[in-house]
C-alpha cells in the first residue's frame, strides 16, 4: 500500500455470523470462533473492527479484561475496536431522543457505555440519533431540536473519554430525509456531534451520500461503506417493527461494494474525500449479507478486492 493510501485505514463493521449444526452461531461464542473471524478479516487488509456495545462484556468474559482482548486482536493484525455501535432501545416514555423527559436516561446510558469500553481504543460511539420513523412521526422541528440537543449534550461528555458521538441515519430513522438531516446538523453542536456516512442507508432514503459528504465533510466522523440495489419509493421506512426485515419490495436491502446493480457511486465519494483531505478510519459494513444465498466471508473478500483495485487507486 502506498504512503498516500495509508492516510486511510480500513475497519470492518461486524455483523458476521457462521453456520453451525443448530443454525447461526456468533463468533463471540468462543475464542476459537473469534480467532478464525479476526484472522480472516485481517488477512483481507482490515486493521480495525467496529462492533456493537453489547459485545464488550462478552470480550471481558472471553479474555478476562479488555486490555487482554485488545492484545489478542493486535497479535492477529487488528489494531483496535475503532467504533462501538450504541444500540439504543428507543421506547416511548423511557428512552426516546425526541422526548426531552427521557434525556437524562439516555445520557446516563451513553455514559455507562463509554466508561465500560476503556482499553479497546474506541474512537467513535455510533448510534441512530432518533427512534424509528413510525415511532417519531409526525417529525416536527421541535422533535428534531430535542434530538440535536440530546446528542450535543452526550457528545460533549464522551469527548472527555476521547470518544466522538457519530450519528448514523438508517433509512427508517426518524431523521433521514434531506431536510431533516439539514436541520439536525444545523441545530446540533458541530464541536460535539459528528456524522457517520452510511452509503447504502442514505441512498435507500433518496439522499445522495456523495452530495451529503460535500455538505458535511467537516462533520464526517467515519463511514459504513456498503451498496444497495433499491431506493425506498413506497415509504417502507414506516414499516414496523423494523423496515430492514419487514419490507415487501425486496428481501435484501444491502450489498457489498462492486456489484453491477449497485447504486452508490463509490469512486465519486473517494474523489470527494481526497479533495477535502479526509484522513483516518473508513468502515466497511455487510449487514444481512447471508440473505439470498450470500455469506459474510465472500462479501468481505469482494469488498476488499474493490478497495484494493478501485478505491485506493483513486486516493493514491
Amino acid at each position: 500500500m502506498t504512503a498516500a493510501a495509508r492516510k486511510l485505514r480500513f475497519a470492518y463493521m461486524d455483523h458476521w455470523r457462521v453456520d453451525g449444526p443448530q443454525g447461526y452461531v456468533s463468533q463471540y461464542s468462543s475464542v476459537k470462533l473469534l480467532d478464525g473471524f479476526v484472522r480472516q478479516v485481517a488477512a483481507l487488509g482490515f486493521e480495525g473492527l467496529e462492533t456493537f456495545e453489547f459485545h464488550v462484556p462478552v470480550l471481558v468474559d472471553l479474555f478476562g479484561s479488555l486490555a487482554n482482548a485488545r492484545e489478542f486482536l493486535q497479535e492477529r493484525g487488528i489494531e483496535r475496536i475503532v467504533g462501538l455501535f450504541h444500540a439504543v432501545m428507543y421506547r416511548d416514555g423511557v428512552s426516546q431522543a425526541h422526548e426531552r423527559a427521557t434525556h437524562d436516561f439516555l445520557f446516563n446510558n451513553a455514559l455507562q457505555t463509554v466508561k465500560s469500553c476503556g482499553g479497546l481504543g474506541v474512537r467513535n460511539l455510533v448510534m441512530m440519533p432518533a427512534g424509528q420513523y413510525h415511532a417519531v412521526e409526525p417529525v416536527s422541528d421541535e422533535k428534531i431540536r430535542a434530538c440535536a440537543d440530546l446528542w450535543s449534550r452526550v457528545g460533549r461528555m464522551t469527548l472527555d473519554y476521547g470518544i466522538r458521538v457519530c450519528c448514523h441515519h438508517e433509512f427508517y430513522c426518524g431523521i433521514h430525509h434531506a431536510e431533516e438531516l439539514r436541520k439536525f446538523y444545523e441545530w446540533s453542536d458541530p464541536r460535539y456531534v459528528f456524522w457517520y456516512c452510511d452509503t447504502a442507508q442514505h441512498t435507500i432514503s433518496g439522499v445522495d451520500p456523495v452530495d451529503l459528504y460535500l455538505k458535511l465533510h467537516d462533520r464526517c466522523g467515519g463511514f459504513h461503506l456498503k451498496d444497495t440495489h433499491h431506493v425506498d419509493r413506497l415509504g417502507e421506512y414506516r414499516q414496523a417493527p423494523e423496515s430492514e426485515v419487514t419490507a415487501k419490495t425486496t428481501p435484501r436491502w444491502f450489498w457489498e461494494m462492486g456489484t453491477e446493480e449497485g447504486l452508490v457511486d463509490f469512486p465519486a465519494l473517494f474523489k470527494a474525500m481526497k479533495e477535502y483531505g479526509y484522513e483516518g478510519w473508513v468502515g466497511v459494513e455487510h449487514d444481512k449479507a447471508d440473505i439470498g444465498g450470500g455469506n459474510y466471508p465472500a462479501s468481505t473478500a469482494i469488498s476488499a478486492w474493490y478497495i484494493r483495485n478501485v478505491l485506493q487507486k483513486i486516493y493514491a
